[in-house]
């Protein structure tokens, strides 16, 4: 076998990729490793040169047949991951090394849990190997493998890499048939709260709708330009993902995505783009031209549960942070990265520092839960 490093996605066949990850028949667990995505962010050129995502993705070959393979990219900065480890790059260049560019298994500007180590499991300590050994190789200071599977974190684990664990806000459906169904299991305070927040956003002047496939056209993706540069250049500074992305998309992703857009006299003013998994509905960018109370939450929550629903999904990830979506029915879920360091000194320190972290987000998790609005066990209201 035969371990290669590849400057494009392009250089893999897609046929073989998507075969690893299941996308190659139906539709995949996650959209965001198939080949199709990962090939639209280099073509668009919202990664490649002078982005700081420098694709160098890994292939495991025998006879000349793809048996495994790892997203990866080359970072020279800690831009765009949202499991950030900038106190790390502090600490390493304070004693005198150059933290980056260091190794990342990821999909780029992707925070949503997925399968990083494509392929058979007997072949996946196979990859975790290689990526340490072109660490060590290179004399790069390390490599990070971010919102894995739960798997493949206790893999890494065994395989000499730590550990780190973080938290999002997810949905997931207990059986509630429609939204209905889903307000009757919250406290009846929390479920009056969502229907005033409801009414407040439907009454902005117009009608939402929801955008799939061969629904959504070229003109959908200028009005969400517009709204992804505003909330981009809030929060990020700048947008991480092109214009050409999208257009990109509607020919080779449309499949895969569901755009939910608030139109006013038949006029885009919102919208809110996710992502569509096997069993999950990844929410994932939301912007606007116009304010209006409560929008964001019909648009970015609300829809996606009434839509996952209507679907047959059973899981609404959100996005990064926000304790906000708690009050909403999105309940603390832990996500999972690994990491390892070329310095072993450097490793023990990093390894004491998780251990104390991944403590306060289990009693942090914990605690967040008491607030959950779900109606208690006993037909009591719910927590504070």
């Amino acid at each position: 076998m035969q371990i290669a490093i590849n400057d494009a996605i392009d250089q893999i066949p897609a046929r073989d990729w998507d075969a690893l990850t299941g996308a190659a028949i139906g539709r995949p667990v996650d959209p965001f490793t198939t080949h199709r995505f990962l090939s639209a962010l280099e073509a668009s050129g919202s990664v490649g040169p002078g982005t700081g995502w420098e694709a160098k993705h890994l292939s495991l070959h025998q006879d000349g047949r793809l048996l495994a393979a790892m997203p990866l990219y080359a970072k020279a900065h800690s831009q765009g991951e949202y499991i950030f480890d900038h106190a790390f790059a502090e600490a390493w260049q304070r004693a005198g090394g150059s933290y980056y560019p260091k190794l990342q298994s990821a999909v780029p500007f992707t925070p949503a849990t997925g399968a990083r180590l494509l392929g058979p499991p007997e072949l996946r300590p196979i990859l975790l190997r290689a990526l340490k050994d072109i660490t060590a190789g290179n004399d790069l200071s390390s490599a990070h493998i971010t919102f894995c599977t739960a798997d493949e974190a206790a893999l890494g684990v065994q395989e000499g890499f730590l550990h780190r664990v973080t938290q999002q806000f997810h949905w997931q459906d207990a059986g509630y048939g429609d939204f209905d169904g889903f307000l009757s299991a919250l406290s009846s305070r929390k479920r009056k709260a969502i229907r005033r927040e409801r009414m407040q956003a439907q009454g902005f002047g117009g009608r939402i709708v929801a955008l799939t496939g061969d629904d959504l056209q070229p003109e959908h993706w200028d009005a969400f330009w517009t709204f992804y540069q505003d909330t981009g250049s809030r929060k990020w500074g700048r947008p991480y993902l092109t214009r050409a992305f999208f257009a990109i998309a509607q020919e080779t992703l449309r499949d895969d995505m569901v755009l939910m857009l608030a139109l006013r006299d038949g006029r885009p003013v919102a919208g809110a783009l996710n992502f569509i998994g096997r069993d999950t509905l990844f929410g994932r960018y939301w912007g606007c031209i116009e304010d209006h109370p409560c929008l964001h939450f019909e648009l970015c929550y609300y829809q996606a549960i009434d839509w996952a629903l209507a679907q047959g999904l059973k899981r609404v990830e959100a996005g990064a942070q926000g304790e906000h979506k708690l009050a909403r029915g999105y309940l603390p879920a832990p996500v999972h990265s690994l990491h390892w360091f070329a310095n072993s000194g450097f490793a023990r320190a990093v390894e004491e520092y998780l251990q104390r972290e991944g403590r306060a987000v289990e009693d942090d998790m914990e605690y967040l839960n008491t607030f959950a609005p779900f109606r208690r066990p006993d037909g009591g209201d719910a927590g504070p």
